[in-house]
């Protein structure tokens, strides 16, 4: 155990005496937590040597099995890894039911190197490009969710009372205030939970669709956190709407006749004297007056968007979000304050000129997103790629080029990738698309209820 994170455990024991029990998380490469709960006396040993997981916990699929054929598992003997806490990620857990502490696991294959196929280690292989240019990537990430009433017969999304009446509203409630006083009780319990574990939430509004929400988090210059802040959250939303009454979900498209949710990510670079390389503002619609910085990083998100659909949409579900007639693509595009393109230039003032990423859904795995994003950033800069026209403020993408590619196809084009191996790892991505394209196999094969409503009565 470091000198960091002994002082670290000390304090945290010290100003949570009642705290007995301690929930261990680690993500797997969908983005969703597993992990041990260890008892406090625990703690001093789990922190100087790690607690042990199976290497195979990384590689479960989206419904918890490990999928077949793969040499990590059955293949291998299924051999258990050191997992260590992550500095920085020990906090109390507001919304459990008796005094709980909670901290992010990262997996070791031995005492010093992480684990391969751990995506915290895939973000951090990313990360080592950029110290070379010496430049700092600055994340921020949106996540959009909904939540649901307590209803045994359907999924029902929450919707908010019309003021003053017991009456529910039926119409579409984008940036309503009366809607999130609706939701105060649980706002509040969420702001307070996310103070208590260190995660900087800025906005919240209510969006277009009954019972959906959007929390925006902060800036910061270190995108393995801002990573852990949106897993967290989404941990941290579940948690507390649940004690609330409610079911809150992550899903890219819960309903089909509602907006799908997403995680936007936001970026810029700063250079060595923490200096915004993006700087320079350009007048609407000029492209070629923005930074060259900004127009290769651009360049390379464009030119990787296609190999990295699979990762930004890693589930069946996922790609019901990319469907036609969705305000937002997965074809390459950009423009400047334009929601309809992959990749948006905010508004903003000359320090804090930024590109939002909008493909992505909010079910995602953020350390596999951002290290994707971060790959095409860095082989755009690299190799002074020019982002092409873009799609210019008030102008609309001609009709079905909104639609993107389905799960497969997705997947053969990650399987075929130039760019993407030679930043996540070959064995890496190769190995994500067995795991993802084994569970679309088995996705394909059911007979879902609504072959029966179709076909059924006439066939």
């Amino acid at each position: 155990m470091s000198h960091s994170t002994t002082k670290e455990l000390e304090a945290f024991l010290a100003a949570y005496p009642d705290i007995e029990n301690f929930d261990l998380l680690l993500p797997d490469i969908n983005g969703i937590l597993r992990g041990v709960r260890a008892p406090r006396a625990d703690l001093p040993g789990i922190f100087g040597s790690g607690v042990y997981m199976s290497a195979s916990t990384m590689l479960l699929d989206s419904r918890g099995f490990l999928p077949e054929g793969l040499e990590i598992g059955l293949g291998d003997g299924d051999p258990d890894y050191p997992c260590l806490p992550v500095p920085g990620t020990l906090a109390p857990i507001p919304w459990a039911k008796s005094p709980m502490g909670q901290c992010l696991l990262q997996m070791y294959a031995d005492r010093s190197t992480p684990y391969y196929y751990d995506s915290r280690r895939v973000l951090q292989r990313v990360l080592a490009r950029f110290d070379e240019l010496a430049l700092t990537p600055v994340i921020a990430v949106e996540l959009e969710f909904y939540l649901f009433d307590d209803d045994e017969r359907r999924i029902k999304p929450r919707r908010m009372r019309i003021p003053g009446t017991r009456l529910m509203q039926e119409l579409p409630r984008l940036h309503s205030l009366d809607d999130l006083h609706d939701l105060d009780d649980f706002l509040v319990a969420v702001d307070s939970a996310c103070a208590a574990q260190n995660i900087p939430i800025g906005t919240t509004m209510s969006e277009g669709s009954p019972g959906q929400l959007e929390i925006n988090l902060h800036h910061v210059a270190d995108a393995e956190l801002a990573c852990d802040h949106a897993l967290l959250l989404r941990r941290l939303v579940r948690g507390v709407a649940q004690r609330h009454g409610m079911a809150a979900t992550f899903m890219a498209q819960p309903l089909a006749e509602l907006d799908g949710s997403g995680m936007h990510v936001h970026c810029s670079l700063q250079d060595a004297d923490g200096r915004n390389v993006f700087a320079g503002n350009a007048p609407a619609g000029q492209p070629e007056a923005y930074a060259p910085a900004l127009r290769h990083a651009i360049g390379g998100l464009l030119a990787t968007l296609p190999e990295s659909q699979a990762i930004l949409a890693p589930n069946a579900n996922s790609f019901r979000r990319l469907g036609p007639g969705s305000f937002l693509t997965a074809v390459p595009s950009w423009g400047y304050n334009h929601r309809q393109v992959a990749v948006r230039v905010p508004p903003a003032d000359d320090a804090n000129v930024r590109f939002e990423h909008r493909p992505a859904g909010a079910d995602c795995n953020p350390y596999l997103v951002v290290a994707a994003l971060l790959a095409g950033v860095h082989h755009g800069l690299t190799s002074r790629l020019e982002p092409g026209a873009m799609i210019r403020e008030g102008q609309l993408m001609q009709p079905g080029t909104e639609a993107g590619p389905h799960w497969e196809a997705a997947l053969a084009s990650l399987e075929a990738a130039s760019v993407l191996p030679g930043y996540l790892g070959e064995d890496f991505c190769a190995t994500y698309a067995q795991c993802r394209r084994l569970e679309a196999r088995d996705y394909r094969l059911q007979v879902p209820d609504l072959d029966y409503m179709w076909y059924l009565g006439s066939i």
